[in-house]
């Protein structure tokens, strides 16, 4: 064999897989940490705003209708029911998105953040800044994968 060749075969050796072709199976540990910054803030500001939603439901600070004409009284309590209702939709939305980030925290300790459950393929960057708690890629999520 010639030298040169032997350094080619070293370089295979070394780099069994070119570049172009090699396909990641995960996210850098770096970006699992970009990704878990992004995820703790959304987890925070989620929290606070099911904190504040659950004090409007529970009465906390009442300013209710117990002190006006009985008239009157009627309608703002069916506006205050009306509103409650409203209230505990959102509040219950709010609750299964905090679960959604904090199972989408988990699989970045896991290392598995950002895996498509169908494809097994990576879950692209964009989409996971705007759903980060996205489990499919676009293609799997339309059935095109």
């Amino acid at each position: 064999m010639k030298k040169n060749d032997m350094k080619g075969q070293d370089n295979a050796q070394k780099n069994p897989v070119d570049n172009e072709t090699q396909k990641t199976t995960r996210y850098s540990d770096d970006e699992l940490k970009e990704f878990k910054e992004m995820i703790t803030a959304k987890l925070d500001e989620s929290k606070k705003t099911y904190e504040l939603m659950k004090q409007t439901l529970s009465l906390k600070d009442d300013h209710g209708t117990d002190d006006t004409s009985p008239s009157f009284k009627l309608i703002e309590d069916a506006g205050d029911q009306l509103n409650k209702e409203e209230i505990s939709q959102y509040a219950i939305r709010q609750l299964k998105y905090i679960s959604h980030l904090e199972n989408a925290l988990i699989r970045i300790e896991n290392k598995t953040y950002g895996i498509c459950r169908m494809t097994g393929k990576l879950i692209s960057k964009e989409r996971l800044r705007s759903v980060p708690h996205s489990t499919l890629s676009i293609d799997a999520k339309r059935g095109i994968a």
